[in-house]
């Protein structure tokens, strides 16, 4: 049989020459991270060797593409969210401009008056209602008188000649109806639109 001769004790390294070995790769793997791998990865460069192989340069690039990433990455973020506050803000502008035109005008007329035609709309209401409105006349132009009258009383809110249309509010000085009376002075026939909300029970043809 084969004898495999085991080695003498003079033959096997000593604890001394284990760690001087290690003490040397550690050496070598802290220089070649120091000289190589910090100026290439990182572009620091504390013994100069980096620069003088080019490897400094090399990690320099590095650098830089990293903070134009991460530049690039907040700026796309940033975007994001201006993007999405925007819409945000736009959806809440719409929704509330059509919630706001759904719930002003509860009514909406329109007639349309020829020459020397007349036409008169009320609105019944109590005593402090209040009701807003919009008159758009186009083609021509109106005379117009605001009044109400109930249980033995008249008031004259406003009066206008050759109007164009108006705006504004009614409150009710007492129980009754209240509104206007139309008359078409000009030449040309005139459409009268008239937009009313608030606190009324009724609006009503009373011509």
């Amino acid at each position: 049989m084969f004898n495999a001769e085991k080695p003498s004790l003079e033959e096997l390294p000593s604890s001394a020459q284990l760690i001087r070995s290690t003490a040397i790769a550690a050496a070598s793997a802290v220089a070649i991270l120091v000289a190589v791998v910090l100026p290439a990865e990182y572009n620091i460069d504390p013994t100069g060797i980096g620069g003088v192989l080019g490897l400094a340069e090399m990690g320099e690039i590095k650098a830089q593409l990293a903070e134009e990433a991460e530049a690039d990455r907040l700026m796309d973020l940033e975007a994001e969210e201006q993007s999405s506050l925007m819409n945000d803000i736009f959806g809440l502008f719409v929704g509330a401009a059509h919630a706001q035109e759904a719930e002003v005008w509860r009514d909406e007329i329109t007639f349309t008056l020829a020459p020397g035609d007349s036409a008169e709309w009320k609105l019944v209401m109590e005593e402090g209602q209040t009701v807003e409105y919009r008159i758009i006349v186009e083609g021509g132009r109106v005379n117009f008188d605001m009044h109400g009258h109930g249980g033995g009383q008249s008031v004259t809110y406003d009066k206008s000649r050759g109007s164009t249309g108006d705006e504004g509010e009614i409150v009710a000085a007492f129980d009754g109806e209240h509104g206007w009376f139309w008359r078409n002075r000009d030449s040309e026939p005139a459409t009268v639109t008239v937009q009313v909300c608030g606190e009324y029970a009724e609006f009503k043809d009373a011509s």
